[in-house]
């Protein structure tokens, strides 16, 4: 990609960084480069556009607080390729990164044997005194964080930490409990600095906060999740039917 000095018009009433983005904006829109692919660095953007690395640097930011961007630590700035996530049907993390060909990795945060919270003994049933596991990770595709997820999970479906593998759903399936039945809730919400650290994003970047709780095929409540997704990379489709459609 090779940008022009003249793009950018000192004259123009619109601040530089904001020409700039409109011209990076419509310069990807047109297939100049590619999603997931990286845009060049801000010293050489300042080369070519012969703007300070302050304008620079405004530019991109601004077109990662709307999502066309995104920064991976260490590797430099990537067009953003959203990830259309079916929303009726009831998949783990790596089930559907694996579907997409990537490859799913986990950063283990906690993994711990605790009492539950009331919330928690209610939403999973509890009797008094059970015990809850407590799963904390974030969960990344291709080396790139995308969700920060909490699990609570009954310890007398999960007694042994150590059968615990890469995928839950995996292991829950191979225990006989893997969850077939679930509903989950989806708001809009604004990333903390605890998150956008875990995450990569700056904070207040749009997230996407899942509240899930499974069942398995006897109706037992298996998982009670809450997760933030990151807004700018996950959509999430849901298929749709009319009162008469032949299904």
């Amino acid at each position: 990609m090779m940008f022009e000095a003249t793009i950018l018009e000192a004259e123009n009433s619109t601040p530089l960084y904001i020409q700039l983005a409109n011209h990076l904006r419509d310069h990807i829109h047109a297939g100049g480069i590619r999603s997931g692919s990286a845009i060049p660095s801000e010293r050489d953007l300042c080369d070519q556009v012969g703007a300070s690395r302050v304008t620079v640097r405004k530019a991109i930011s601004r077109l990662i607080a709307e999502g066309l961007l995104f920064r991976k630590q260490g590797s430099g700035t990537f067009v953003s390729s959203q990830i259309e996530a079916p929303g009726s049907f009831l998949t783990g993390f790596t089930e559907e990164t694996d579907a997409r060909g990537e490859s799913a990795d986990t950063i283990w945060m906690m993994k711990s044997v605790a009492k539950p919270s009331e919330e928690e003994q209610v939403m999973l049933e509890l009797s008094q005194g059970e015990l809850v596991v407590r799963l904390g990770r974030v969960r990344l595709a291709s080396g790139e964080p995308l969700a920060i997820e909490h699990a609570v999970i009954p310890q007398s479906i999960l007694p042994d930490l150590d059968q615990l593998g890469a995928s839950l759903y995996a292991t829950l399936e191979l225990l006989g409990s893997r969850p077939v039945t679930g509903t989950q809730k989806i708001r809009a919400s604004l990333s903390t600095a605890t998150e956008a650290a875990l995450l990569s994003i700056d904070e207040g970047t749009e997230i996407l906060r899942i509240e899930r709780l499974t069942r398995r095929a006897d109706d037992k409540p298996v998982e009670f999740t809450r997760s933030a997704y990151r807004g700018d990379r996950y959509v999430f489709v849901n298929k749709l039917r009319g009162p008469y459609a032949n299904i």
